[in-house]
């Protein structure tokens, strides 16, 4: 499973800066004002070899003109019980604070590595003033500036010692690996022990009962897959402002294993902002994806809420990649479960399939030539060749004279005609241009 690395810190210390600079792109809103960070911010990052997931755990902490000491210090307890390493950042322009001295006594007491980086030392009468953090009482401490960067090489060659290697999963890599994920309470469980005819799971009605992630080996009907049901919470305590932050840590790891993701939303609430931060961490890590609205028997007036209006809808909410299947199930009433089965192994396939060179030069030249890359400052752009990459996801390289200069619309514009004719509905395309 992926590891995961949490950075923790109270407001204001430039939480966010670090988490873009180990991702490596401007995702989180940055602003001087505490508590800014509003979305919920997790991305992918990879440092010596190895790869990791990196939490902002600000976007966790919300009311942000309220005193929301105890927030942060609930998100410390939940990265020590679901963060493999935590990133501990402080400020040299402010010193230690109490509210700083508090998270270090809790971090103290975890047996996760935790790494505590000094923020803002970009000068040398910051250094001299940031040695006082050493007394804190963590061997691994850090100065460094997110902003220009200068430091965090460090912090990364140190985290990058301790993670482990990718180990062989003892699952089958050739059976279909499903990861079953959503916010809590929407039935997620209970879609398992419907598949499984079981209760694999304890199922309640309080939200987060799944206490951790479970595999499940199915194999009937002609049907063999595997069932990755991840949680949400494994306690009730902290949960009001956190629910969120719980959820997506426990998602990410199972987002890592599977192959395809079956992302189920309430059929009564509709696609919210948790929903498509799920869905756009899938994409980015280039899994197969289907949607089930679930509670499908719980909907009143489906006269005015048909399942066409209502994938319409969902359907631009995800968009510029909403060639996804989208099922309305009912797993209390065992409607149409067996369906989302079948329609994820076909994804499974998809995101499975292989081109032949010589059929996509063929078809996909030719749509070239139709409408070929705009020019750029009057450099015209000639792709030459395309070929399938051996990946374990659709990717493909285009080669061509001047790939820096080929714009995102064209990219879009050929990402649509490999859909159009070839199947890879569910699945996410990864294109890339290269020098020939």
């Amino acid at each position: 499973m992926s590891q995961v690395i949490a950075i923790v810190g109270r407001p204001n210390v430039g939480k966010s800066t670090l988490f873009n600079r180990l991702i490596g792109e401007k995702k989180a809103i940055i602003d001087n004002i505490s508590g800014v960070t509003r979305d919920r911010i997790y991305g992918s990052s990879d440092w010596n070899g190895k790869q990791f997931s990196v939490i902002d755990t600000g976007g966790f902490v919300k009311h942000s003109d309220d005193i929301f000491e105890k927030a942060i210090r609930d998100q410390v307890h939940i990265a020590i019980e679901e963060a493999d390493i935590i990133i501990f950042m402080v400020d040299v322009t402010t010193g230690i604070t109490d509210l700083d001295e508090q998270m270090a006594d809790i971090l103290r007491k975890s047996s996760k590595a935790v790494f505590v980086v000094v923020n803002k030392v970009d000068n040398s009468s910051r250094l001299l003033m940031a040695n006082e953090f050493w007394s804190l009482g963590f061997e691994n401490t850090y100065f460094l500036s997110s902003i220009s960067g200068s430091g965090t090489g460090e912090v990364l060659d140190s985290i990058a010692e301790i993670l482990p290697e990718e180990e062989d999963k003892d699952l089958d890599a050739a059976i279909p690996k499903f990861a079953i994920v959503g916010q809590p309470n929407v039935g997620k469980s209970s879609f398992t022990n419907a598949l499984l005819d079981e209760d694999r799971n304890i199922v309640t009605e309080i939200a987060g009962t799944t206490r951790d992630s479970l595999h499940s080996y199915y194999n009937k009907f002609d049907k063999e897959f595997y069932l990755i049901d991840t949680a949400g919470i494994r306690k009730k305590a902290r949960v009001h402002e956190n629910l969120e932050f719980y959820s997506v840590l426990r998602a990410i790891r199972s987002l890592e294993e599977a192959d395809v993701v079956i992302l189920m939303i309430d059929a009564q609430t509709g696609i919210e902002s948790q929903d498509l931060s799920i869905f756009s961490l899938a994409v980015k890590r280039n899994k197969g994806i289907v949607i089930l609205v679930n509670k499908w028997d719980l909907v009143q007036n489906k006269e005015t809420n048909t399942p066409k209006e209502i994938e319409e809808k969902i359907k631009e909410k995800l968009a510029p990649f909403n060639d996804v299947p989208i099922l309305f199930i009912s797993v209390l009433e065992k409607q149409r479960i067996f369906k989302a089965i079948d329609i994820g192994l076909e994804v499974f396939e998809n995101r499975n399939r292989k081109i032949k060179t010589s059929e996509l030069n063929e078809i996909m030249l030719d749509e070239i030539s139709k409408i070929p890359p705009p020019a750029h400052r009057g450099k015209y752009i000639k792709i030459k060749y395309i070929t399938q990459l051996p990946l374990a996801y659709p990717a493909f390289a285009f080669f061509c004279n001047h790939p820096d200069h080929v714009k995102m619309n064209y990219r879009n514009y050929l990402n649509n005609k490999l859909r159009e004719h070839f199947n890879f509905k569910g699945v996410p395309i990864s294109i890339f241009f290269r020098q020939k």
